[in-house]
C-alpha cells in the first residue's frame, strides 16, 4: 500500500475533545471543551421551533441565507464601527473553525509561512499544516501573557504570509492592547502580510479591557480576513454557524473554497438565530455581566483552595499550575483529575509550542451549581493526587503571584 498523507503524518486526535471523552468516562464535571450547560436564548429557541415547521429544510445560498448575511451585517457593522457588506464582505462557514481553514486556504500557498502566537487554539497549527505552510511560532510570555515586539518582527523578517491574531486569546485570555494591535498592524504593512483573526470571544471582554476589531486599525481592512462564530455569544457551539469578513476580492476566493469544503451551512439554523443577530446592546451587557460573575465565583474559589492560576481578560478559560503535583506529563495529570477527583481539563501542552507541562486549561461557561460543584470537587485534589513539591502557596509561579 501506498504511504498515506505526509502532511497528516504527525497529527494526533484533538486533545480537547479526547479530554471530553475521559471527562464523559469518568463521570467527571467537563471544565475541558468550552460548552455551556445552559440554554440559548428563549427567543433563539422559540424561532427554531417555528423553523422545524417551515420551509428551511434544502440548501441555502452557499455563502449564507440571505436574510441572515443581512442580520449579520447590521449586527456587525453597528459593533466593528464600518458599514459591512452583506452580499461582498461575508461567507458564511459552518463554524469559526471551517472559517479559519477557508481563509488559510484563500491566503497561502504551499511553502508559505504564517506567524502563530503560543499558546494558541490547536487547530491553528493544523489549518497552517493542512494548506502547505508552515507555521512560525511567537511566544506570548506569562505572567502576562506578552510577545517580545523584537521576537515578532524577527518572525516578519521571514516573510510570511499571514499571521494568525486570536483576540481575546484562547487559552490564555489575553486581550491585545490597541497598541499591540497597532504594532501588528505596522509589521504586517511594512512586510506585506495578511491578517486572519480569530474573534468568537469579541462580547466576552472583562473591564477594564477593550476589544478592538484589527480590521477597523487605519490600513488594515484590505489585509485583514475577520473570522468569528455565533457559537459563545449565544450558546450554540452545536449549531455550528461560523463567518468571514473580508474585503470583496478576498470574500470572492473565500467563498469558492467555502463551496468546496462544506456547500454551506445548515439552513434552518441559519434562519433560527436571526432574532439573536437582532439583539440590542442590553444583551450583549448581559452576557458579559454573567461571565464577569463567573469568573469571579471560580476564581475566587481557586483562590480560597490555593490553586494558582492566571486572570483572564476575555473569554472565559482560566490556566492553572499544577508545579507541585510533580507530573512530567500534564495530560496524565489531567487525566487522573478527571478519574480521581472527577473534574476535567485540558493539558496545557497542547497549546503551547514551547515545552510546557506545568499548566492545565479549565473554562468557566458553567451553570453556578455546575461550577460549584466543580470547587467542592477541587477540595479533595491534594489528597487525591498528593503534591510532591511545595504547596503552590508557597512557590513561585509563572504567573507572577501565589493564591
Amino acid at each position: 500500500m501506498q504511504r498515506l498523507s505526509e502532511r497528516t503524518d504527525t497529527f494526533t486526535d484533538s486533545v480537547i475533545r479526547r479530554m471530553t471523552r475521559i471527562s464523559n468516562q469518568y463521570g467527571a464535571i467537563n471544565l475541558s471543551q468550552g460548552f455551556p450547560d445552559f440554554d440559548p436564548p428563549r427567543a433563539i429557541l422559540d424561532r427554531l421551533a417555528e423553523v422545524s415547521r417551515e420551509d428551511f429544510h434544502q440548501y441555502s445560498i452557499t455563502w449564507g441565507a440571505q436574510n441572515f448575511r443581512e442580520a449579520l451585517a447590521e449586527k456587525q457593522s453597528r459593533y466593528m464601527g464600518r458599514p459591512v457588506d452583506p452580499n461582498g464582505e461575508i461567507t458564511v462557514t459552518c463554524g469559526s473553525t471551517e472559517a479559519m481553514m477557508a481563509a488559510m486556504m484563500t491566503v497561502a500557498n504551499p511553502g508559505d509561512k504564517v506567524v502563530i502566537f503560543s499558546p494558541f487554539y490547536e487547530n491553528y497549527g493544523a489549518d497552517v499544516i493542512l494548506s502547505g505552510a508552515e507555521p512560525i511560532y511567537v511566544p506570548l510570555a506569562p505572567p502576562d501573557f506578552r510577545f517580545d515586539p523584537e521576537a515578532l518582527e524577527d518572525a516578519f523578517r521571514q516573510r510570511p504570509k499571514a499571521l494568525i491574531l486570536c483576540n481575546p486569546s484562547n487559552p490564555c485570555g489575553r486581550v491585545f492592547t490597541r497598541e499591540e494591535l497597532e504594532l501588528i498592524a505596522g509589521l504586517a504593512e511594512k512586510y506585506d502580510a495578511y491578517v486572519i483573526t480569530d474573534e468568537v470571544y469579541e462580547h466576552i471582554v472583562y473591564a477594564p479591557h477593550q476589544h478592538t476589531y484589527f480590521a477597523t486599525l487605519p490600513d488594515m481592512w484590505k489585509r485583514t480576513i475577520s473570522c468569528s462564530s455565533l457559537s459563545k455569544t449565544y450558546s450554540i457551539t452545536g449549531w455550528r454557524l461560523g463567518y468571514t469578513i473580508a474585503p470583496p476580492e478576498i470574500t470572492e476566493r473565500i467563498k469558492k473554497v467555502h463551496d468546496f469544503l462544506t456547500v454551506g451551512a445548515a439552513a434552518p439554523l441559519q434562519e433560527a438565530v436571526i432574532p439573536g443577530l437582532r439583539f440590542g446592546r442590553e444583551y450583549y451587557d448581559g452576557l458579559l455581566a454573567e461571565y464577569t460573575h463567573k469568573r469571579e465565583l471560580f476564581l475566587g474559589g481557586l483562590d480560597r483552595l490555593h490553586i494558582v492560576h492566571n486572570t483572564p481578560e476575555g473569554a472565559y478559560y482560566v490556566l492553572l499550575d499544577i508545579s507541585e503535583f510533580g507530573y512530567d506529563s500534564d495530560l496524565r495529570f489531567c487525566e487522573d483529575l478527571a478519574e480521581k477527583v472527577g473534574v476535567g481539563a485540558v493539558p496545557g501542552s497542547s497549546f503551547f509550542r514551547e515545552p510546557v507541562n506545568h499548566l492545565i486549561r479549565f473554562h468557566f461557561a458553567k451553570r453556578d451549581e455546575t461550577l460549584l460543584d466543580a470547587l467542592n470537587r477541587l477540595e479533595g485534589l491534594r489528597v487525591k493526587i498528593p503534591p510532591k513539591r511545595r504547596p503552590c502557596s508557597a512557590m513561585p509561579t509563572p504567573f507572577g503571584s501565589s493564591s
